[in-house]
């Protein structure tokens, strides 16, 4: 009876124990639960309190730094797996949730260290693998990363992450059809992975299969339809087909998706300046200025919209506005003869005569062999009374053009001259 009733008060003892325990792991559990909803803080808050019942957890350390990680305030989160490390140094998800941190900070040889870790920890752990490949492929060390990502498939020959890091590091060595290969293999084990069929979609780009790369870029946007990229880079193939319209409207809504997306309003800047040339083109004058503005209103540096702004207001006769937008042009990019050459254009309408000689000359001495620019001056020296000079000009031209127009037009003015004499 006596060892009966000693066996019931140790089996009293340890549920104590246990139930001492519970409350710690009840918080690990409960944030658990947070953290797969998503929900940061309530998780960072669960986690806390299972620390500070028992402060030697080194999973819940880790925990909560994944927590801290996912909020980027990658301070705590890298304070938090450390110690986690610190208390357990076989903890690998701790050495893989460290380096993930050190990945986004670009502290290549850093993640490659803690990723090293775990990989010598377990062997066979295919994701530490394809981690650390893609870590080398950020200090671009091409063939230690296939390497790793090689290894990670063998390892998991279902590992989706591998085949798209691997398929991404084809692309950046230019090799198309095996970069194609691997995110079609992604595809196949993850249909709804809409950064496949987007970074397919540029592969598909790349090699000229345009009709392909839309159908993915769509497919991407029917999945996410917020994926700014996918809108940006189908906005891309549009612009290269000339399909203005449909252009502005994928790089506007990347735009309007991701505000500070500086390359998709350069862009659609130029997708605005070549569907205004295009009206230029046409005749069509007020679509093209209109176009023109938005251009310049996207890119306020854009020196050929300015350009192409002034020769469309001198063609409507427009001369204050056709030389505040050619001065301009010639303030940005003081090396173009064509915006010295037009401004020469405005000031002979306003007849700033010496002014106009002045940028032909300027013309001339950017891009020595431009006829139109001597046949100009000519023109201007004719006019006012230094004949020699204009003479000179025409002879030049008929030396350097290749238009017979022009060639025949200076013919004619040096006859013209010499009739006067």
């Amino acid at each position: 009876m006596r060892d009966k009733l000693r066996f019931i008060l140790f089996l009293c003892a340890a549920l104590l124990m246990l139930a001492c325990a519970n409350p710690a792991q009840e918080h690990l559990e409960q944030g658990d639960a947070y953290f797969g909803q998503l929900q940061w803080d309530e998780a960072i808050s669960e986690y806390t309190k299972a620390i500070e019942l028992n402060p030697e957890i080194a999973l819940a350390y880790s925990k909560r730094g994944q927590a801290y990680a996912a909020k980027e305030d990658w301070t705590l989160a890298l304070s938090d797996l450390s110690k986690a490390l610190e208390l357990d140094p076989k903890l690998i998800e701790a050495y893989s949730h460290r380096a993930s941190i050190y990945h986004a900070q670009q502290q290549w040889d850093m993640a490659i260290a803690d990723l090293g870790k775990a990989i010598e920890l377990d062997p066979e752990l295919a994701a530490a693998y394809s981690n650390r490949g893609w870590t080398y492929a950020g200090k671009e060390q091409f063939e230690q990363a296939l390497s790793d990502l090689n290894k990670a498939i063998e390892l998991d020959p279902e590992l989706a992450e591998a085949y798209y890091n691997r398929g991404l590091v084809y692309n950046s060595q230019q090799q198309w059809d095996m970069g194609i290969a691997d995110l079609s293999k992604v595809i196949e084990l993850e249909p709804t992975n809409y950064m496949a069929y987007n970074d397919r979609g540029s592969a598909y780009t790349n090699i000229g299969k345009l009709d392909l790369a839309i159908a993915d870029l769509n497919k991407a946007i029917e999945l996410t339809p917020g994926y700014a990229i996918a809108y940006y880079s189908r906005g891309l193939i549009y612009k290269e087909q000339e399909q203005w319209e449909l252009s502005i409207a994928d790089l506007s809504k990347a735009i309007e998706l991701d505000p500070e997306a500086a390359l998709a309003k350069k862009e659609l800047a130029m997708a605005y300046f070549l569907r205004g040339s295009d009206y230029g083109a046409k005749g069509q004058w007020d679509l093209a200025i209109s176009d023109i503005d938005k251009t310049i209103e996207l890119d306020t540096n854009f020196a050929m919209a300015y350009f192409f702004r002034g020769v469309l207001h001198n063609q409507q006769q427009q001369w204050d506005l056709a030389l505040a937008d050619l001065n301009k042009a010639i303030e940005l990019q003081p090396d173009d003869p064509r915006a010295y050459h037009n401004r020469g254009y405005t000031f002979i309408n306003i007849g700033e005569l010496d002014k106009a000689i002045a940028d032909f000359t300027k013309a001339i001495e950017v891009e020595p062999n431009y006829a139109l620019s001597h046949y100009n001056r000519g023109i201007v020296y004719f006019n006012v009374g230094r004949a020699d000079l204009a003479i000179a000009d025409f002879n030049k031209v008929i030396e350097l053009s290749d238009d017979p127009d022009l060639v025949a037009a200076a013919r004619e003015r040096i006859s013209e001259i010499q009739r006067r004499k």
